[in-house]
C-alpha cells in the first residue's frame, strides 16, 4: 500500500501546477528564450555538473552497480556538450502550442476550433541517466508544461547540479523557476504516483520492473515502455556485408540502450555463409552469443534458453536464432517482441514490404540500425521517452507528445434547442486553418 503524499510534496506539486498554468499562456518567443537561457546556464555550470557526476560514478563503483546502469549514469564532457546542444535544438523547434487543427463553421455565427494546448504537469521518474533531466526539462518548458523530476539515487548529485543550473537559467526568463521541481527521495517518488489532479502524465524511464511498478500503482496516465527487446532479421536476400555492419552497430554502438538489438534472427538459407563471420566479428567486439541448436552448429558457443528470447540484456550479450524463412521470423517477433524497434536486412522488395507491414512495432526498419530509434536522431531535438503502446504518441516522443488539444466554440446566443426542433440547421462548413 503506497502512503499518501506528504503535505510538503502536495504544496510543491501545487506550486508547479500554478507555474505551469502561467507558463502555458506565454508566447512562443518567451518559451524559446527560456530554453536558451537554460542551455546557457548548463554551459556555465559544466564543471560543477561533471564534478557531481564523477562523485556519483565513484559511489556507483564502490557499490558495484551493474555495468549497464553505470553506462547510463556516466556524463563526460562530450556527452554533456551534446546534451546542451540538444537543449538548444529544442529551442529552435517549431512551437507545438496554439496550432489550429480544425476550423469549422457549424452554422452562421457558430464557429468551432480545435487548438493544441500543453498537458499541464509532467511527472518523470528515471533511473541513472542524468542527461534525461536536461532533455525532459527543455521539452517540458518549450511545450508549456511544468515538471516534477525524480532521478535514481545513483544519479542524485548529478541531478541536483543540473536542476540547480536549469533553475538559474529560468530565473533569467519569463518562466518561474518553480515550474521545474526535483524530487529526491523514494517516499516522494511513491507520493508522485498519487498526485492525480496535480500531475497529468507520468513518464517512467528505466527498467522493466520500474515501469511495471508505476503502471500498476497509479491512476495517472503513463507514457513509456517496459521492455526493449529489439530484433534484427537477416533475410536470405540480404547483402551479407551490409547486414553484418548493421547487426554490429545495432548491438555494440551502445548496448545499454533500449533500442539495441537483443536477438539476431538469421534465415536458414544464408546461415552457413553469414553466421560464421558474424561469430568472429561479435567475438572480436566482446559480445557473448547465445544460440539455438542450429546456431551452435555454425559456431555459437553458448546455448540459449527459452528465457533468453524474452530477456533485455542491456549488455554485450546477444541471442541468435536460425529460422526457416521470413514468416518464421515474423512469428518469433510477434511472440517475443516488445513492439519497440525491429529491423530487416534484405534486397528483396517483397520481403521488405512484408516485414515493414507485418511487424507491429513503434519502429520498423529496413537495412539500417535499430539505434536510430531516438528522438534526437529523428530531429525532435530530444525525447521524453519511447512509447511502445499502440495508441499515440508512439515511438520516440518529443514535443508533439506533450500537448493535447482543446475545442473552442464561439457563438452569438446559439442554443441546442433550435437545432433539435429543426428551427436551425448545421452547415458544418470547413474554414481555412
Amino acid at each position: 500500500m503506497i502512503a499518501d503524499p506528504s503535505l510538503d510534496l502536495l504544496a510543491r506539486a501545487a506550486q508547479v501546477r500554478r507555474c505551469a498554468m502561467t507558463l502555458g499562456q506565454l508566447d512562443d518567443g518567451q518559451r524559446r528564450q527560456a530554453v536558451l537561457a537554460m542551455a546557457e546556464a548548463l554551459e556555465q555550470s559544466s564543471e560543477a555538473i561533471l564534478a557531481a557526476n564523477q562523485a556519483d560514478l565513484e559511489a556507483a563503483a564502490a557499490e558495484e552497480l551493474a555495468p549497464a546502469l553505470v553506462a547510463r549514469l556516466k556524463l563526460d564532457g562530450p556527452k554533456l556538450a551534446g546534451a546542451i546542444a540538444g537543449v538548444r535544438q529544442v529551442a529552435e523547434l517549431a512551437d507545438p502550442v496554439g496550432r489550429r487543427q480544425l476550423h469549422t463553421e457549424l452554422d452562421a455565427g457558430l464557429v468551432l476550433e480545435r487548438l493544441t494546448v500543453p498537458l499541464g504537469v509532467l511527472g518523470v521518474i528515471f533511473e541513472a541517466r542524468p542527461d534525461a533531466v536536461m532533455q525532459i526539462a527543455s521539452l517540458a518548458i518549450r511545450s508549456g508544461n511544468g515538471a516534477l523530476l525524480k532521478g535514481g539515487r545513483e544519479a542524485s548529485r548529478s541531478c541536483e547540479a543540473i536542476h540547480a543550473a536549469l533553475r538559474r537559467g529560468l530565473a533569467a526568463s519569463a518562466v518561474h523557476p518553480d515550474a521545474l521541481e526535483l524530487l529526491t527521495s523514494r517516499e516522494e517518488s511513491l507520493g508522485l504516483l498519487k498526485l492525480d489532479g496535480l500531475v497529468d502524465l507520468i513518464i517512467p524511464r528505466g527498467s522493466n520492473a520500474l515501469v511495471r511498478f508505476i503502471q500498476d500503482n497509479t491512476r495517472i496516465p503513463v507514457l513509456g515502455h517496459a521492455d526493449g527487446i529489439c530484433h534484427l532479421f537477416v533475410d536470405r536476400a540480404a547483402d551479407l556485408e551490409l547486414a553484418l555492419k548493421v547487426a554490429l552497430d545495432s548491438k555494440n554502438q551502445y548496448p545499454a540502450a533500449c533500442n539495441a538489438i537483443e536477438t539476431l534472427l538469421i534465415d536458414a538459407a544464408i546461415a552457413a555463409d553469414f553466421l560464421p563471420r558474424a561469430v568472429l566479428a561479435f567475438g572480436a567486439a566482446g559480445v557473448e552469443l547465445r544460440g539455438d541448436t542450429a546456431a551452435m552448429a555454425l559456431g555459437v558457443s553458448h546455448a540459449a534458453t527459452d528465457d533468453d528470447w524474452s530477456t533485455e540484456y542491456s549488455d554485450l550479450i546477444l541471442s541468435v536464432k536460425v529460422v526457416p524463412d521470413l514468416e518464421a521470423a515474423l512469428d518469433h517477433i510477434g511472440r517475443y517482441g516488445s513492439r519497440h524497434t525491429d529491423a530487416i536486412c534484405t534486397r528483396d522488395a517483397a520481403s521488405a514490404d512484408r516485414f515493414l507491414a507485418a511487424v507491429n512495432s513503434a519502429g520498423v526498419y529496413l537495412n539500417c540500425s535499430t539505434r536510430f530509434a531516438d528522438g534526437f536522431r529523428y530531429g525532435f531535438g530530444a525525447e521524453v521517452g519511447i512509447s511502445t503502446q499502440t495508441m499515440p504518441p508512439r515511438g520516440p516522443v518529443g514535443l508533439e507528445g506533450l500537448v493535447t488539444y482543446r475545442y473552442r466554440l464561439r457563438g452569438e446566443g446559439h442554443i441546442a434547442a433550435d437545432y433539435a426542433s429543426g428551427v436551425r440547421h448545421f452547415s458544418h462548413r470547413p474554414l481555412p486553418l
